[in-house]
């Protein structure tokens, strides 16, 4: 049995973690893989609250995520034995004897530190964490020992390294994605007109402003995608009020979805924030993006990752978003194909096939 603990504080963790049970399957037929957001399991209104704030945090109040976010990473605050962990530390300490897996593999941080809590209690299986962030890595990932972590790039190998890690415990695997991004596109329909894709995750202010900001372009032909998901019900007037404003098909608004991957590789240009995952989806598809919202601490390493590759350009309003839209359309998308040529030096859609893996590499029989 192979145990994949990840959290629901933002999407990368949960992203990481099912495209590497999907790698698993994979390698592994037969073998039990099992997902767990362990912190909601365990405590169950304390993890729904508290990931509201956090979203609440990182999108209205970015400066006091900030001061949090550093917090994370002081020994004193979330290091073994901390006084917070004890829920946690029984639930854990009860589940591993139930399950007895002859792995586990981390997304979130805080799993490391709670075994090394457990190790004097009962016996712990090999640990293989999944540094779900690029170049501004928190100290929280390296504070407890792993068997192996997995980073998704060289400098962020190098960040991990510096902080102590042994090199030899560091593979760059990429960041796992899902395996639909190595697979054959559906067939699509013909098209006229350059696509894009817009992940609204700002304030509804901003969002809004961004919508208008690009109206030109959509009434000069460009066609726009927005899948809105967790965020449907705060944007739903903004969405309704734009789209009632445009010309029928020019805008198409989708809930919940699993099709970003194909969306991702069928658009000319993407408008999203620098979370670790979207970006490194944005780099599998190989498309450009406009990085509208950086949540500070975490995601800052993400988009300097991307733009140091001439992937993406980060903006910080409305009108330069949808100016730099148009200067990756413009010339019939000559810079597109710049940055596209780009990112394709170091795309990794198989990274959760080279994680899972490498994860496997230190599994006990």
């Amino acid at each position: 049995m192979i145990w994949i603990l990840t959290a629901g504080y933002g999407d990368g963790h949960n992203t990481a973690a099912r495209s590497v049970a999907e790698a698993l399957e994979r390698l592994c037929p037969g073998e039990n893989i099992e997902v767990c957001d362990l912190v909601s399991e365990a405590m169950p209104r304390t993890a729904a609250v508290t990931k509201a704030l956090y979203q609440q945090a990182i999108t209205h109040f970015p400066a006091a995520w900030r001061v949090t976010y550093d917090l994370m990473g002081k020994r004193s605050v979330t290091g073994p034995d901390s006084t917070w962990q004890a829920g946690l530390l029984n639930h854990l300490e009860k589940r591993l004897r139930e399950k007895k897996p002859r792995l586990i593999i981390s997304t979130y941080p805080i799993y490391a530190v709670l075994l090394e809590s457990l190790a004097a209690r009962c016996p712990t299986p090999p640990l293989c964490t999944i540094i779900t962030d690029s170049i501004t890595v928190n100290r929280i990932w390296v504070m407890s020992d792993s068997g192996l972590f997995c980073v998704a790039d060289d400098d962020t190998k190098k960040v991990v390294v510096g902080f102590g890690v042994p090199e030899g415990k560091v593979r760059v695997t990429g960041f796992p994605v899902s395996l639909a991004f190595t697979e054959p596109l559906p067939e699509q329909h013909p098209h006229q007109g350059p696509r894009i894709l817009y992940l609204p995750s700002t304030t509804g202010r901003r969002v809004a402003a961004t919508l208008e900001a690009l109206k030109p372009q959509l009434l000069a032909g460009a066609k726009l995608t927005l899948p809105v998901g967790k965020h449907a019900s705060r944007l739903y007037h903004i969405l309704r009020r734009f789209t009632d404003s445009m010309p029928p098909g020019t805008v198409e608004v989708i809930g919940w979805t699993k099709r970003i991957p194909e969306f991702l590789r069928t658009h000319d240009v993407v408008i999203c924030k620098a979370g670790g995952a979207i970006l490194h989806e944005v780099l599998a598809a190989k498309i450009p993006a406009v990085v509208d919202y950086i949540v500070p601490g975490q995601e800052e390493g993400n988009a300097e990752m991307l733009t140091a590759h001439d992937g993406g350009i980060v903006t910080t309003t409305a009108r330069e978003t949808a100016a730099a839209v148009e200067s990756i359309l413009t010339n019939n998308g000559a810079v597109a194909r710049r940055m596209r040529a780009s990112m394709a030096k170091i795309s990794v859609p198989d990274a959760a096939m080279r994680t899972a893996r490498a994860a496997l590499s230190i599994a006990t029989d």
